[in-house]
């Protein structure tokens, strides 16, 4: 299977994406959708249904503690995060997806992942959902349909991952340029690294985790990179950068 992910700027676009694909063959249990503005109070109307998916209490409710039924054969889930607010969840993946955002370490995160996640882009979509975006994420069963559903989603208006990877690192790139001047560090040359390793901070299996807790895991993933001051400074500021979002109201 091939997860595929279109990030839309409401949640009308993306339930409108999702009635696209459906259009084009794809099934129920192939679509997810993550999408900030949970309604409790309707989640609790969506009665229980003979089509729920095998597993989804562990998958979803076992973590977040939020599912609710299903509807048309997608699981529901909700929950409250620090740093994002209320959260609505459609589907298994995107319920596992919720469920990472729980969970308080890597170890945890590792533990919660479902086949598919997409694991080290975890924080594109924490900052999309807490940006009043929503995100479709498609299981495909092969590398055509795949693209079939990229297709749909961008001509239903999807942002590409790597302009929502920019938007995010604008959004907190003056702070960190000012933070590591005043530390002394030259921000132009060093940039490249020290984003690297903040982004690195986030990651499924390092997030809520100490540089030297993972240090093994860095030197694989990044051996040309971990043992950089400016990779290992920007780690610790994204480090503490997640903790932050995770103290917020």
């Amino acid at each position: 299977m091939t997860t595929t992910i279109g990030l839309f700027g409401s949640r009308a676009a993306a339930e409108a994406a999702l009635a696209q694909l459906r259009a084009e063959g794809f099934s129920d249990d192939q679509l997810n959708l993550l999408a900030p503005g949970a309604r409790p109070p309707d989640i609790e109307r969506v009665p229980s249904s003979d089509t729920e998916q095998p597993g989804t209490g562990a998958a979803v409710g076992g973590v977040v503690g939020g599912v609710a039924g299903a509807a048309g054969g997608m699981a529901v889930a909700s929950a409250f995060l620090p740093g994002v607010g209320p959260v609505v969840a459609l589907g298994l993946l995107a319920g596992a997806v919720l469920s990472l955002w729980g969970a308080a370490t890597g170890a945890a995160l590792e533990d919660a992942l479902a086949e598919g996640v997409p694991r080290d882009e975890l924080f594109l979509y924490e900052d999309a959902v807490r940006s009043g975006r929503s995100i479709v994420f498609v299981w495909a069963e092969d590398q055509t349909r795949a693209e079939a559903a990229r297709r749909i989603m961008r001509e239903m208006g999807t942002e590409e991952l790597d302009t929502a990877r920019e938007r995010w690192w604008v959004g907190l790139r003056s702070a960190e340029a000012e933070r590591y001047t005043a530390d002394g560090g030259d921000f132009d040359r060093d940039e490249a690294r020290y984003r690297l390793g903040f982004a690195a901070a986030l990651g499924a299996k390092t997030r809520g985790r100490t540089y030297d807790d993972v240090v093994e895991y860095l030197r694989d993933k990044f051996p040309d990179a971990y043992r950089d001051p400016a990779f290992r400074r920007g780690f610790e500021r994204g480090r503490a950068y997640d903790l932050g979002m995770r103290r917020a109201a």
